[in-house]
């Protein structure tokens, strides 16, 4: 048994102060005070106080279901071999889990990589103590951003990789990733996407609508459809406009839907990042990165999946648009707390456990008894000081 002492624990609905967490085999056994409960005598006990860290926060790790790569990496080209240098990128900012996200790119291509991803999360699922891996991020899933996007709304997605969703497209993406694909963006308004929706919907996929031109009647109908998220709110959607509010206000206004945000003060501005915010509350904003390969990177050139982007002062474009970001969570976790003067703890609640609810992911983004132990140590100023993955630190 591993018990970790530090001076504040966010589960991270409520605050526990001077927590003491039980991690058994892995998993949290137990979550409580030091005035609450007593440290068995023969447990292994980690005191980060006592260890020099006099603000030790402990929350949880990190969940990113949007992001392309890093460290000079993107998913959809990393090799197995390579995957691991990605991964334990993301642990040095906090991430403990995240989605391996596509770009529109050809379709054999696009399976090639998800059979590729899908190899490595069924690898991450055994157990790292009994392999030998290192500690280390794991990609829990796959985001297929894209085939299914507006030509319109589309970013940089190439339009001539871009397809009319129908269900036999989606089997065979679904085929090649075996079944791993968590979550999807989907523009509504496409023919045929209402079907895809109620289907990817049916088999537990996270449908986000998203890169979309909908009109509010086009957007209602995807909602019922299944889709119950929405993808880098703002960015690559019709404009809000007041009398004919479209997507938006669908995604602003309604409380069935969760909804992702960049915060890297570039995608969207600090004032209507608090707007966001304020109309989606504590349980539905979602914190994401859309990180490529250029994130942890000098300025140059990067791969966003088939697509050359370019990466000067922060910001990560092709041919002037916007292509991705170079963020790191735990700066989006810090950027929340000034942009809009949210705490600490509600800052990282939208990294974690908001993201994870949205996907369907119980055991992660919590830290309560039966969840794994992923962990992220912060200080007082929500800065990364150790991460810990299913029980073991970094």
């Amino acid at each position: 048994m591993i018990v970790l002492c530090a001076k504040r624990l966010y589960t991270p609905q409520e605050e526990i102060k001077d927590p003491i967490l039980f991690i058994e085999d892995g998993l949290i056994s137990a979550v409580s005070s030091r005035a609450q409960q007593e440290i068995p005598k023969n447990a292994t006990v980690i005191d980060l106080v006592k260890d020099g860290l006099a603000d030790a926060i402990l929350a949880p790790g990190f969940v990113d279901i949007h992001m392309h790569g890093g460290a000079g990496l993107d998913v959809m080209r990393a090799t197995p071999g390579e995957l691991p240098h990605l991964n334990q990128f993301l642990t040095t900012h906090g991430v403990t889990g995240y989605f391996p996200t596509t770009v529109a790119a050809p379709l054999d291509q696009t399976c090639r990589a998800l059979e590729r991803l899908a190899h490595a999360i069924e690898a991450s699922q055994s157990s790292p103590a009994a392999n030998g891996d290192a500690v280390q991020a794991r990609p829990l899933g796959i985001h297929l951003e894209g085939p299914f996007l507006s030509h319109k709304r589309r970013g940089v997605h190439p339009p001539e990789y871009l397809v009319e969703p129908t269900l036999a497209i989606f089997e065979s993406l679904w085929q090649a990733a075996r079944g791993q694909v968590r979550m999807m963006t989907i523009a509504p308004e496409l023919p045929g996407a209402l079907e895809v929706i109620a289907e990817a919907a049916r088999r537990k996929v996270c449908v986000s609508i998203g890169h979309s031109d909908a009109v509010l009647e086009d957007a209602l109908a995807g909602v019922r459809a299944g889709a119950r998220h929405a993808t880098h709110t703002f960015n690559a959607m019709r404009p809000l406009d007041h009398r004919d509010p479209g997507i938006l206000a669908e995604v602003l206004t309604d409380d069935q839907l969760s909804a992702d945000i960049i915060v890297d003060g570039i995608h969207v501005a600090p004032e209507v990042v608090q707007i966001f915010l304020r109309a989606k509350g504590l349980e539905r904003s979602v914190l994401i990165t859309d990180a490529t390969a250029a994130a942890g990177m000098p300025d140059g050139t990067y791969q966003l999946g088939p697509i050359q982007v370019e990466v000067k002062d922060g910001k990560c474009t092709k041919d002037g648009n916007l292509a991705g970001s170079v963020l790191t969570m735990d700066r989006a976790v810090r950027n929340v707390t000034r942009f809009a003067g949210w705490t600490l703890q509600d800052a990282v609640r939208a990294a974690t456990l908001n993201a994870t609810r949205a996907v369907g992911l119980a055991q992660h983004g919590h830290l309560s008894p039966g969840a794994e132990a992923n962990i992220v140590v912060l200080n007082g100023d929500g800065e990364v000081k150790k991460t810990m993955v299913r029980g073991r630190i970094v």
